[in-house]
């Protein structure tokens, strides 16, 4: 069966992140993609284009993925945690990232696209690689503008969320997610 029968079947004629009848496209998932169905999703040509042409990205429109990252299916997945990963600034796709979970193997390919990347590195004050789930700790009192607090120096952050900012990343002190400055962060072991 070709593939595009395949994904048809598959989707129900239906986008399988937003559920839109409307202008159809297969869409080979990056970086390992072989043409099979496995490693391919059926997209309307909003997603597509948002996928494509990253700049163009309206928020809203990816609310979708609040049904479709639940998905049975690990190229929907993949495709559901790369989107959801991109908006992380947003408080509600964070927390969708969250909730999700994937398998080990479906969380690799997920991942493969940010290690093609060409965004530079995030580093820590002393250099060291961040990564998103790492805990660092601050090396200085930070007043918490719009939050009436100072978070402590010494106050570890638990599994952060880096940013499309390789000199900030996301995490939670005293309940409240902030954006963290690196040159004020440690890596923990």
């Amino acid at each position: 069966m070709p593939i595009d029968k395949a994904l048809i079947k598959r989707s129900h004629s239906r986008c399988e992140l937003c559920t839109s009848k409307d202008d159809l496209n297969t869409y080979e998932i990056p970086p390992d993609h072989d043409g099979s169905v496995d490693k391919s999703i059926l997209l309307c040509n909003t997603c597509l284009s948002q996928i494509q042409y990253p700049e163009t990205t309206e928020v809203n429109h990816w609310r979708c993925l609040n049904d479709s990252m639940w998905s049975q299916t690990p190229a929907v997945q993949v495709m559901a945690w790369r989107q959801l990963k991109q908006l992380s600034t947003e408080s509600w796709a964070q927390d969708l990232l969250e909730m999700l979970y994937l398998d080990e193997d479906t969380q690799t390919w997920a991942e493969a696209a940010l290690s093609n990347s060409d965004q530079p590195a995030t580093l820590d004050s002393n250099g060291a690689a961040l990564e998103a789930g790492d805990t660092v700790t601050l090396i200085k009192d930070l007043v918490v503008k719009g939050a009436n607090f100072t978070a402590k120096r010494g106050t570890a952050v638990r599994g952060i969320s880096l940013t499309n900012n390789p000199e900030q990343i996301e995490g939670r002190v005293n309940g409240t997610r902030i954006v963290l400055l690196t040159k004020f962060l440690k890596k923990s072991n």
